[in-house]
């Protein structure tokens, strides 16, 4: 009795409290009614320490209401190691390592959106084991320039490519409960004077090139943070731009997330509170360059904000907005009790990076079918070059990394082929011997104390007895060359690997060139080499997707996500004088002369140059047939579509995949157009032998361009090519339809 007694009056003195649960803490309530809850229950004071940073990568919660800190964290390629609170110093951690992911070019190179929502997944499974609630990334400003230094963590030079890229990683990130923060928004095209260039950009070439990709991010991959770039457009720093933010990202888009500053990128406070910004992190203790007593409480959003409102200088309108994305974001992440709990180093993450470096791996050249290897027993093979056994995880900026492994490309090749093959390596070149980023060291020792002569010569004496020649060269992390806050000094490839390439070429008919790096490098020798394979930041599995592609275990069906132009001159930001390259203190205007005619949309038009390798071009180790385009009708309603069909076949010896590529051209318009605009891909898998018909909704969307005088997208009547191709350069079939 006593027992019954004592659960029966449990019972009666626990409904009660069941009943008072906060809202902002009912889980069966609307997450919009929590987050007005949460709002009115908290203080002046608790609402601005919400809006800027507390340590390095964190901003505060409120501990009274039990609303957890926000913690963000870099990626895009692999979740950044713990640093000390307020320090870049490393915390020390032993726990901090993981798993480094291709990079985006290489993710871009796929053209395949189910590796984008693999890899999104997979970086968010890391990434929610370490407890954060945002992955700064992915990166989506178009490639403008090849000396762009951080051109490797973003998608290419097509909005349309890396905004149908961008949209599943963002998914497949997110559905960790992880926020995917897009990034650097935007026009942030090149590294030097990125602080205080000032964009002078048309609305077309705006809407048409550089926002696309945004939009896609938001209204497609439904992201929850985006972060601002660091320059100016309009004469206002995009951090805090009531263009950019206000009425484009929020009032066009319907963008209901947070925007984060990029560390150092907030200038002003009467700005960053009325023009679109959220929550202020900054690289420093003063937002940027220095230190100071209490230093967070001094960030343009926190201490003079707060004085500004109790001054009655601002009203709190703009803070409980500011407030209720940040409440937002922390109910879609670290207050969301179902989120999963991810995992870290796993083997399914290790597969999957080699899985998206295998298809994003681009076969630029194979003549005489050199490519795969044949090997046999007692095959010599002569591997050269610094960056067949440099680690490439390590630097780069923001975007360096803690590996667990990194498997190197000599240790991939000697995996796959020591067991029947003869393997030498040769040095070949010198480049930065050097292997520390912000505390994290590879532990290599790189120094050397040979002439370049000799390395060279040693490598030829070598190189005409092997039987396969492999060259493994191209750019690294290091400054100006693929790396954040720098840009290259020009298109060639450094440390003098041309007179390597080329000393190698002249004794030999056997070689292969790797060309490792996030960008396009100009190749005076391309006609001397019979292989060239580019190669991309591969990340933890590096050297075991070299060997599969070498060796023929995975077909490459990588295709470029950009243009290779044959030499620096041919790129139009060049050709108009418009990228300077030279750093300046005061601020820097820069009129994108060049307008939309980005990449392929410039090149297609030239008649005496060519690139070097055109947007989309890919070899494989098997060969596709593509039939006649057919289109299920000859006309387009305005509200309407239309259907156009294409049969392709492997008709090679080998299984294989192929992007089928759509491009729409517009005959007569009333404003200049590309001659043709990627507006649709899709990759296939095919058997040798096997067919298959690939299909392409064409609606009025796709016929489109910006109409900056009525500020909306306009499909005039009128005829349209619908061009299917194997890449820019490479057309296999044509049909016209006629928009009513």
């Amino acid at each position: 009795m006593r027992f019954a007694s004592f659960i029966a009056g449990f019972a009666l003195t626990a409904a009660p409290l069941v009943a008072q649960v906060p809202v902002y803490l009912d889980e069966t309530k609307p997450v919009e009614d929590r987050i007005e809850d949460a709002l009115g229950r908290m203080t002046l004071e608790e609402k601005v320490a919400m809006l800027h940073a507390q340590s390095k990568f964190s901003s505060r919660g409120v501990p009274r209401l039990g609303i957890p800190d926000i913690w963000t964290t870099d990626g895009p390629h692999g979740i950044r190691p713990e640093v000390l609170w307020d320090q870049w110093d490393q915390a020390g951690w032993t726990n901090d390592s993981c798993v480094a992911f291709p990079a985006l070019t290489c993710l871009a190179a796929t053209w395949n959106t189910e590796m984008a929502e693999l890899y999104g997944r997979s970086l968010g499974e890391e990434a929610r084991y370490r407890n954060k609630s945002v992955v700064l990334g992915p990166g989506v400003n178009i490639y403008r320039t090849p000396l762009n230094g951080r051109n490797f963590e973003y998608m290419g030079e097509d909005p349309y490519l890396a905004g149908a890229m961008v949209a599943p990683y963002i998914r497949g990130l997110q559905s960790n409960g992880v926020a995917a923060c897009v990034k650097h928004y935007a026009l942030n095209n090149h590294e030097v004077n990125r602080h205080n260039t000032n964009v002078i950009v048309d609305d077309r070439t705006l809407y048409e090139i550089y926002l696309p990709a945004f939009k896609a991010a938001v209204q497609e991959g439904g992201a929850w943070s985006i972060m601002g770039s660091y320059n100016l457009f309009e004469d206002t720093h995009c951090c805090h731009n009531d263009r950019t933010l206000n009425r484009i990202l929020r009032d066009e888009w319907g963008f209901d997330g947070v925007v984060i500053s990029d560390w150092g990128g907030t200038h002003d406070t009467d700005q960053a509170i009325r023009n679109g910004l959220d929550l202020e992190f900054g690289s420093w203790t003063d937002g940027l360059r220095s230190g100071t007593k209490n230093a967070y409480d001094n960030y343009f959003l926190a201490y003079p904000y707060l004085e500004k409102i109790r001054s009655g200088e601002v009203g709190t309108e703009e803070l409980d907005a500011k407030v209720r994305r940040i409440l937002r974001l922390a109910y879609r992440t670290v207050m969301d009790r179902n989120r999963p709990l991810g995992s870290l180093c796993s083997d399914e993450h290790y597969a999957a990076a080699r899985r998206i470096g295998g298809e994003g791996m681009v076969l630029l050249k194979n003549d005489g079918g050199l490519l795969p290897m044949k090997v046999e027993k007692g095959t010599r093979i002569l591997v050269v070059g610094e960056n067949a056994v440099k680690m490439m995880t390590v630097g780069g900026g923001s975007s360096s990394l803690k590996v667990q492994r990194e498997i190197l490309p000599l240790d991939g090749i000697r995996e796959r082929f020591g067991d029947v093959a003869e393997i030498v390596y040769k040095r070949g070149y010198v480049g930065d011997v050097t292997g520390e980023y912000n505390g994290v060291t590879t532990g290599q020792d790189l120094s050397e104390s040979r002439s370049a002569e000799e390395l060279i010569a040693d490598a030829v004496a070598e190189a005409e007895k092997a039987d396969y020649v492999i060259f493994i060269g191209g750019l690294n992390k290091s400054d100006h060359q693929d790396c954040e806050n720098t840009d290259r000094a020009g298109l060639e490839l450094p440390y003098g690997q041309d007179a390597v390439i080329e000393a190698l070429a002249a004794v030999t008919d056997r070689l292969v060139v790797v060309n490792v790096s996030g960008n396009a490098v100009a190749m005076p020798w391309v006609d001397e080499v019979p292989a060239i394979l580019q190669a991309w930041y591969i990340g933890s599995e590096a050297g075991h997707v070299l060997a599969d592609v070498l060796s023929g275990d995975v077909n490459p069906s990588g295709k470029l996500p950009f243009t290779f132009p044959e030499k620096l001159e041919d790129v139009p930001a060049h050709i108009f004088g418009d990228y300077t390259g030279i750093s300046q203190r005061d601020t820097v205007d820069i009129e994108y002369k060049d307008g939309i005619y980005v990449g392929y949309r410039w090149t297609d038009m030239q008649k005496k140059t060519k690139p070097l390798f055109a947007f989309g071009h890919g070899l494989s180790y098997t060969e596709f047939q593509y039939g006649r385009p057919v289109a299920d009708s000859a006309f387009m309603s305005e509200d309407g579509t239309v259907t156009v069909s294409v049969e392709v076949t492997n008709t090679g010896s080998r299984a294989g995949q192929e992007v089928v590529q759509m491009y729409i051209g517009d005959r007569k318009s009333s404003l200049p157009r590309p001659l043709k605009e990627l507006k649709g891909f899709s990759k296939v898998y095919l058997e040798p032998g096997e067919s298959t018909v690939v299909t392409f909704e064409v609606d009025r969307d796709d016929l489109s361009f910006f109409d900056p005088d009525r500020h909306e997208w306009v499909a005039e009547p009128g005829k349209f090519d619908i061009y299917v191709a194997a890449a820019s350069d490479d057309v296999r079939g044509k049909v016209s339809i006629e928009l009513k």
